[in-house]
C-alpha cells in the first residue's frame, strides 16, 4: 500500500480546489496540492475520438466558452443522459483537438463569483495531464499526491460505441497505474465497470453511493440496499472503498439540521471497506442548518466544524471543494 493510502483521513480535492478556482483546471489542482490535499480528483468523460477528457459532465455549455464559439453553434443539441434530458454541447460531438481550443469557466458563478475572474484562462485537460500534474506536485511538495478519477456515464458512452472502460484501462497500463500500490483511487457510480476493472487490475476501486436512487446500470439495485451489511459485503467482493453522500453518514432532519451519525461507517469497516464521504463545501446552501452563517446561500458557513463532525464519524477520507479548510480540520487532535 502506498504511504499516502496508509494515512487517514485523506483529503481529496474535489475537482481541485474548486471553491477557489474553476474546477478541473491546472490552477485548481495546483492550489489544492499547495493547500495540503492528499488526492486530486478528475471526472472523466470522452471525446468523439475516444480521448478521456476531464469535465464534470459531458455537457460543457456551462463550464467552457463553447456557447460563444460561432463555429460550434450548430452542435448544440439535446441528449438523454442516464435518463435525464439535457440540452447543450457534448464532448462526444467534438474531437480532442477541437476540445483543446476551448477555455474552462466557473460552473457555479452565482455562488462563486470570485472564480469568474479566472474564466477563459485555461484549456480543458485530459486524464494523463492530471496524472502529470499530480506527479509534478508530488516532486514539488515532497509527498505522494494521488489521483482519484471518476468514470462518468460509462454505459451512456458505450451506447455510442465509445468504450470508456477499455480506453481507461489502456491509459492505466500506459501510465503504470494498475498495481495495488498505484497512487490512484478509481471511482464510479455504476457497478459493472468496477466489477470488470477488478478482474483486470489491482488498483483500489471506489463504489460511489448517493442518498437516493440506484446505479444507472443496476436500476433494481437501490443505493439504500447497497449500504446494508449484506450490500456492503457484496461491494467488498470487487471494491476497496465505498463513497457515500455525506447525509448517509450524518443524516439531516426535515429542517436540515444534522442528526446523530448513522451506522454506515461501522458497517462498512466491518465489511473490510474504507469510507470516503462526498462532498464538503463552504457555502451555506451546502451545509447543515446549524453550520450556516447568515441567510445568504452563497456566504460561507462553518465548514471547519462540519468537517470535524464528519471526520469524527471515523471516515477514512473526505472530498472537499475547499481542501485547505478540511486539511486543517483533519489535523490531530480533534474534539
Amino acid at each position: 500500500m502506498s504511504e499516502t493510502l496508509a494515512r487517514t483521513p485523506l483529503v481529496i480535492a474535489h475537482r481541485g480546489a474548486s471553491g477557489e478556482r474553476p474546477e478541473h483546471t491546472r490552477a485548481a489542482y495546483a492550489l489544492a496540492i499547495e493547500q495540503g490535499a492528499h488526492v486530486i480528483e478528475p471526472d472523466l468523460v470522452m471525446s468523439r475520438d475516444g480521448a478521456l477528457i476531464v469535465r464534470h459532465e459531458n455537457e460543457i455549455g456551462g463550464t467552457t466558452d463553447v456557447a460563444e464559439r460561432p463555429e460550434f453553434a450548430s452542435r448544440r443539441t439535446t441528449r438523454m443522459i442516464d435518463g435525464v434530458e439535457t440540452t447543450g454541447w457534448f464532448t462526444e460531438d467534438f474531437t480532442l483537438a477541437e476540445l483543446k481550443t476551448l477555455k474552462a469557466r466557473e460552473r457555479l458563478p452565482q455562488l462563486r463569483p470570485g472564480n469568474v475572474a479566472h474564466n477563459d484562462r485555461e484549456p480543458i485537460l485530459t486524464f494523463d495531464e492530471v496524472v502529470a500534474i499530480a506527479q509534478e506536485g508530488s516532486a514539488r511538495a515532497g509527498r505522494m499526491i494521488l489521483v482519484a478519477p471518476e468514470l462518468k456515464h460509462p454505459s451512456y458512452f458505450a451506447s455510442l460505441g465509445l468504450d470508456m472502460e477499455q480506453a481507461f484501462l489502456a491509459e492505466m497500463k500506459r501510465l503504470n497505474l494498475t498495481g495495488a500500490d498505484a497512487p490512484i483511487l478509481i471511482q464510479c457510480f455504476e457497478v459493472g465497470p468496477l466489477e470488470r476493472l477488478a478482474a483486470q487490475i489491482d488498483a483500489p476501486l471506489v463504489q460511489l453511493v448517493a442518498a437516493s436512487g440506484a446505479p444507472f446500470d443496476r436500476p433494481a439495485q437501490a443505493y439504500a440496499q447497497m449500504i446494508t451489511p449484506e450490500g456492503l459485503a457484496a461491494i467488498r467482493r470487487y471494491a476497496d472503498w465505498i463513497a457515500p453522500e455525506a447525509t448517509l453518514v450524518l443524516p439531516r432532519d426535515a429542517a436540515g439540521r444534522s442528526q446523530a451519525q448513522s451506522a454506515l461507517v461501522g458497517h462498512a469497516h466491518a465489511a473490510g471497506l474504507k469510507v470516503v464521504v462526498w462532498t464538503l463545501r463552504a457555502e451555506n446552501v451546502f451545509l447543515p442548518l446549524e453550520r450556516r452563517r447568515g441567510s445568504d446561500p452563497a456566504a460561507h458557513g462553518d465548514l471547519a466544524a462540519y468537517a470535524a463532525a464528519i471526520l469524527d464519524a471515523d471516515v477514512d477520507a473526505v472530498f472537499s471543494d475547499f481542501p485547505a479548510i478540511v486539511v486543517a480540520a483533519a489535523q490531530p487532535p480533534r474534539n
